[in-house]
């Protein structure tokens, strides 16, 4: 009975049923003066319950009523001992966690291929990076995860460090030895972050990756969203021990979410919450059961292979339902292959790279999902199969990442003058633009770095092949902007 409460979402169904004039924001007044077309595409009720900070909804920011027990009830089911509702997506729950223990000067210990808002963390916070490279797939394709070794060798290196931060798991659902790295972590008596954006139902079913809190972690942020039921930019942190201090999570949190709060996003992670604390090993082990499906059959398909490593050094744990294929024996890239799946096959992925797709199987698709994506993939094998013989495999071999060492700190070199240049004079220059490839959102190159002929290179392939780059002043990548 506990697990099937949903306090601030029954607050707020109460809420829109109540006739009454409103005379505050937002200006649609419950749907009253709502755009006809976007009535036509949504329809009426979704904006009855688009309310802002009533007496009865509670205050995110100071919260007494319904979002309290909202979020303890959601801190009961995700294993933690507080949690927090994201409305700014898990980038503001990353960004609070830098700003709760790191100050300006003070160092982080955390993966290269950490997501672009932990740089915003670094950028606000003063703090400095300590980078470690991960791992790599053997063939180049994308990162793999980091290992304790490199962690433990960057704690021995710089001892004064205040925290560190991994990713558990990556895009292509690559987990490290995270209980490992959580007690080296913890004998230098500090605390372990994690970005578990992608992993927020792993605490749901045991053939899925252990969560990061069952692990010992002290911080994740989950976008509860990706993978569960929530709306889009709706999140969560869990935080658990003495190591963080729960009120500066709570402080940093007011500088980095919005005042104005969606009650619809707050009230879905509540939905959500009660839909996995009572149904969840269930609904997770249906969608494993449909990814499990989706490996085979692919697996079978001429020409492709499934990305399914054994247990190696940066790849402890892979989650299941995390597809991911490589399509370079095509001879096309995944930007090619995924806008021929989206236009003319019906299916469109998560994450297009130059040599692989990746795809999300969660508790939302269904057995015609995964029989669609089985069919699309085979006619997209059997279009580019036939002249294989004379099409040589594509082949990217992913740079390597940029020496860990930091020049100019991610702040300083943000804050600092810069110059346009063109591409080919940005060799060797020192960055001062975050150039991100986007998905998966891992900048390539971030202010204070240096700009390597092979980064340079690799990127103009991602643009040449029809692949997106964000942060950056020019996206056709014709210039850059470098430190003066």
């Amino acid at each position: 009975m506990h697990d099937s409460l949903t306090p601030l979402l029954n607050a707020l169904s109460q809420a829109a049923q109540r006739q009454h004039a409103a005379f505050y924001a937002p200006g649609h007044k419950q749907g009253q003066g709502v755009s006809r077309k976007m009535q036509d595409l949504i329809g009426k009720q979704v904006f009855q319950a688009d309310l802002p900070e009533l007496p009865e909804l509670d205050n995110l920011f100071a919260p007494t009523g319904a979002i309290v027990a909202a979020q303890s009830l959601a801190a009961q089911t995700f294993g933690a001992t507080h949690t927090w509702f994201l409305v700014n997506g898990s980038t503001s729950g990353i960004i609070a966690a830098i700003l709760a223990t790191c100050g300006m000067g003070e160092k982080i210990i955390l993966p290269r291929n950490i997501h672009q808002s932990a740089i915003a963390g670094l950028i606000l916070s003063g703090a400095i990076p300590i980078f470690i490279n991960p791992e790599t797939e053997p063939q180049g394709g994308f990162a793999y995860n980091v290992t304790p070794e490199a962690v433990s060798q960057a704690l021995i290196q710089h001892p004064d460090t205040k925290a560190v931060m991994i990713l558990h798991p990556t895009y292509q659902g690559v987990c490290s030895d995270l209980q490992a790295i959580a007690d080296l972590t913890h004998s230098y008596q500090i605390p372990l972050l994690v970005d578990e954006a992608h992993g927020a139902h792993f605490a749901f079913h045991a053939d899925l990756p252990p969560s990061a809190m069952s692990l010992g972690a002290d911080l994740a942020v989950q976008s509860t969203h990706k993978t569960l039921s929530s709306l889009t930019q709706s999140s969560m942190v869990h935080l658990q021990g003495d190591r963080v201090c729960p009120q500066r999570i709570s402080k940093a949190l007011q500088l980095v979410q919005s005042t104005s709060p969606s009650y619809l996003l707050l009230a879905s992670l509540d939905a959500t919450r009660q839909q996995m604390a009572t149904a969840g090993n269930e609904l997770m082990r249906e969608a494993i059961a449909l990814a499990r499906i989706a490996r085979t059959k692919i697996a079978e398909i001429p020409y492709l292979s499934i990305f399914n490593p054994e247990i190696q050094p940066g790849c402890h744990h892979l989650d299941l339902t995390r597809l991911t294929i490589d399509i370079s024996p095509l001879g096309i890239t995944g930007f090619a292959a995924d806008e021929i799946l989206h236009k003319q096959l019906g299916v469109t992925c998560e994450l297009p790279l130059l040599q692989h797709l990746t795809f999300i199987i969660s508790l939302g698709n269904t057995s015609a999902d995964i029989q669609q994506l089985i069919e699309a993939i085979s006619v997209l094998s059997s279009r580019f199969q036939a002249p294989s013989s004379k099409r040589p495999a594509l082949s990217f071999p992913l740079p390597a990442f940029s020496s860990p060492s930091v020049i100019v700190s991610p702040r300083q070199a943000y804050f600092s003058a810069t110059e346009t240049i063109s591409i080919e004079q940005g060799s060797d220059r020192l960055c001062g633009e975050l150039i991100c490839p986007y998905p998966p959102g891992i900048p390539l190159l971030m202010p204070g770095e240096v700009i390597t002929r092979e980064v340079i290179e690799y990127l103009q392939q991602i643009v040449a092949a029809g692949g997106t780059i964000t942060g950056c002043n020019d996206p056709t990548l014709q210039t850059v902007q470098a430190l003066k």
